[in-house]
């Protein structure tokens, strides 16, 4: 489906030393959408990535060149959502990894109102699989995969996925408060907290030019992710995160005490006195920390009420009302 000119897409490329591929990516997105405004928001290149990108978006004759001085992609999506407003928007990398011809699959769900959110999804046609390289990274998207689906109830098959569409909506209310490459992770997680709708669309993948090399560090930025993967439960499902961290204090603390609860039950008399002391420790930690829990799980039920509110102003209705005395059909302001 070709989206019409009449909705204003804005197509988002971070981008750090993309020198052999930002001309084609820019390229690539134009000729697929020409109507729609491409910004590179290069951040700390180093290799010509600016002056390549200024010179092929003048030949596209819309959108502009922006610069984030803090270093990391969440740091440069953050300053495009701030400086750019559209109907639409679009982030992909600057790599030539992701397909521009499929643009209009992301964003005619939005479009058409079906969808907040659309994610390109590298994984289920198998091609993220033979094009990708290094081999830990398969590991760390399931990982990942299962941590969020398990604690978020969900089925998303490609949570890391750089391609994808969002409406104006999601980027007025959404707040990037990380740094790197755990950007597309949080984006994620944030929808689901806040029942956006998500839409998965599969899509091709090619592995970078030669010569193209990727920023990204397998165990340094995989740490991240799962970092801010745990960060993102134990601030959203308190009760379950604290919960389960009782459940082994409690645990342990039966491992430990055993022995002493046998004893007394044989002699009436406690000799083990140190395990007895680390029993009953265990088991205040675990009373403690199902307290805390509970208390952290009404602070975050308030927390995304005050979300919820915040989103509504937001996201006025589609629809005008109908005034019931005269009929008439009134937009909303």
């Amino acid at each position: 489906m070709k989206l019409s000119a009449e909705y204003d897409v804005a197509i988002l490329l971070p981008a750090y030393n993309e020198a052999l591929t930002i001309a084609g990516t820019i390229a690539g997105f134009h000729n697929a959408m020409p109507s729609a405004r491409i910004y590179v928001i290069d951040n700390n290149s180093d290799d010509g990535t600016a002056a390549i990108a200024e010179e092929a978006l003048a030949r596209t004759g819309g959108g502009a060149l922006l610069h984030e001085p803090r270093q990391g992609k969440g740091n440069a999506l953050r300053r495009g959502l701030l400086e750019i407003d559209a109907d639409i928007f679009v982030m992909a990398d600057a790599d030539m990894t992701y397909p521009p011809e499929q643009i209009h699959e992301l964003v005619a769900p939005i479009a058409e109102g079906r969808a907040d959110m659309v994610a390109g999804d590298r994984l289920s046609g198998g091609d993220y699989g033979r094009e990708n390289t290094r081999r830990f990274h398969e590991y760390g998207n399931n990982l990942v995969r299962m941590l969020v689906n398990t604690f978020f109830k969900s089925h998303i098959s490609d949570i890391m996925t750089g391609y994808r569409a969002f409406n104006r909506t999601f980027a007025r209310v959404y707040p990037i408060l990380v740094e790197g490459f755990q950007v597309e992770t949080d984006m994620t997680i944030f929808a689901l907290r806040h029942r956006f709708r998500i839409l998965e669309i599969p899509i091709r993948y090619r592995n970078r030019p030669a010569g193209s090399f990727s920023k990204l560090n397998t165990f340094r930025d995989g740490l991240r992710v799962l970092s801010t993967v745990f960060n993102l439960i134990r601030h959203d499902k308190p009760f379950a995160f604290f919960s389960v961290i009782a459940l082994c204090m409690a645990c342990l603390g039966l491992f430990a005490g055993s022995p002493v609860l046998l004893e007394f039950a044989k002699t009436g008399f406690i000799y083990h006195i140190p395990l007895a002391i680390l029993a009953a420790a265990l088991e205040t930690v675990a009373i403690t920390t199902f307290g805390v829990g509970l208390i952290l799980d009404s602070v975050a039920h308030q927390h995304k009420t005050d979300n919820e509110r915040i989103i509504r102003v937001h996201c006025p209705p589609r629809y005008g009302r109908t005034d019931a005395v005269s009929n008439k059909t009134t937009q909303p302001r």
